[in-house]
């Protein structure tokens, strides 16, 4: 109930903007939702990453010691080693730093790093939907003020 008598606020507050007011709006509206819609897909990006990475610490438990494997050097140069130790991994917490951890606290690594950017994904689509909302409400209230504005200079 408080937001739809928050909303019918807006909206009177809106429609008592001048149209390059309401245009001014607009344009700062759509900015923040390129921002924020920007922003989700860095999140997926960062998200799908740590799913890669923990797919491969899984796949790493099922490794041998002495195994010998292709190690990726680039995304698409690869040059051949032998896996020595399958129960120590190097985790990247950013900026250049890693931190040796045991197999079982990297995957919990990439398991909290998972769920809180997910938390993050979730909370700015929400916010990029308000925003959408937004924007349509201040796009009616202006095509209406454009529309009774064409009007008397028709008669």
């Amino acid at each position: 109930m408080a937001a739809a008598s928050r909303s019918g606020g807006v909206v009177q507050e809106v429609a008592k903007l001048s149209v390059e007011q309401l245009q001014a709006v607009k344009e700062q509206i759509d900015a923040e939702l390129s921002v924020l819609q920007d922003s989700v897909g860095s999140i997926r990006t960062a998200a799908n990453r740590f799913e890669m990475a923990a797919s491969a610490l899984n796949n790493l438990s099922l490794q041998k010691e002495g195994q010998q494997m292709l190690v990726p050097l680039t995304a698409s140069l690869y040059v051949p080693g032998v896996l020595e130790n399958v129960d120590n991994v190097l985790v990247d917490v950013g900026t250049g730093y890693f931190i040796e951890k045991s197999l079982p606290e990297g995957k919990d690594y990439c398991d909290r790093k998972i769920n809180f950017l997910k938390a993050n994904h979730d909370k700015l689509v929400e916010v990029a939907s308000e925003k959408r909302s937004a924007a349509e409400q201040v796009s009616l209230v202006l095509q209406a003020k454009m529309r009774s504005s064409a009007a008397p200079s028709e008669q």
